[in-house]
């Protein structure tokens, strides 16, 4: 099992740049960025764009994987993403990966800014831009007619470095077993707990279930990344219910502790 510090996009770049690069010495394997556009007025804080702050990251460190977690490619232009990823990918000289899935807050994060917000419209075009972003990544020419999105005779280089792909992992919220879908036509997904809006781990039993069931579906082995607050509690037993990482989230403080020292290993 692989670990990574899971950090919000939010505060002063420096700091973000100084806390993955201390993540990297210490011995973690990967960095992870939320992906928020704004804050609520009456709690205002400092959001970054994801993506221009990953681009530093990338350039200043050398091992660790490098990517968002999540996302929401609904509210977000496919081919920007793309174009976005792939080029991340290049700086990071095949480091990436690209986290998605429908985005939380809805209110916050879409009918804020006048954007429909129920999972029934944003779920199929999640589906859709994921489809869109891998053709566009071959480098070949892409024509895509579809309810969501256009693209007509283009082709878009560099490719990534990764082949096939940047991998791509699908964010799901125990129980909840529908995004495993989603999770098993791609790469890996993103297992969070048993509540909306809870940092608490789901447990290892539900880890074996969904990592399972996620084989079944896939036909063949995929990552399964768990999202919690802080280190694992038994590092050994979700490594044996199929957990290959553990992504550490928490407010900066925490996680400027925890990339201080090496990661939990089991």
């Amino acid at each position: 099992m692989r670990f990574a510090i899971h950090a919000p996009n939010f505060g002063a770049p420096s700091d973000l740049l100084d806390l993955a690069r201390a993540a990297e010495a210490s011995g973690w394997d990967g960095f992870f960025l939320w992906d928020h556009v704004g804050s609520p007025a009456e709690a205002p804080m400092e959001v970054l764009d994801p993506w221009v702050l990953l681009g530093a990251i990338a350039v200043r460190t050398e091992r660790i994987r490098v990517g968002t977690a999540v996302t929401p490619l609904a509210r977000r232009r496919p081919h920007v993403v793309a174009r976005e990823a792939a080029t991340l990918d290049v700086l990071s000289g095949g480091r990436a990966v690209l986290g998605v899935g429908l985005g939380n807050p809805p209110d916050a994060e879409f009918a804020a800014f006048g954007e429909p917000a129920d999972a029934q419209h944003r779920a199929p075009l999640l589906d859709e831009a994921l489809h869109l972003i891998a053709a566009l990544w071959t480098g070949e020419p892409v024509n895509h007619e579809g309810p969501g999105y256009t693209a007509r005779d283009v082709a878009f280089l560099p490719r990534p470095v990764q082949r096939p792909r940047i991998p791509i992992w699908a964010a799901c919220a125990l129980p909840h077993r529908a995004p495993l879908r989603r999770a098993a036509r791609w790469d890996g997904v993103l297992l969070s707990g048993p509540v909306d809006g809870d940092l608490s781990p789901p447990s290892p039993p539900g880890v074996r279930a969904a990592a399972d069931e996620l084989e079944h579906l896939a036909g063949a082995p995929r990552d399964v990344a768990v999202v919690a607050a802080g280190p694992p509690p038994d590092p050994a037993a979700y490594r044996q219910a199929g957990a290959t990482w553990w992504l550490a989230t928490g407010w900066p403080a925490q996680l400027a502790e925890m990339a201080s020292q090496p990661p939990p290993r089991a």
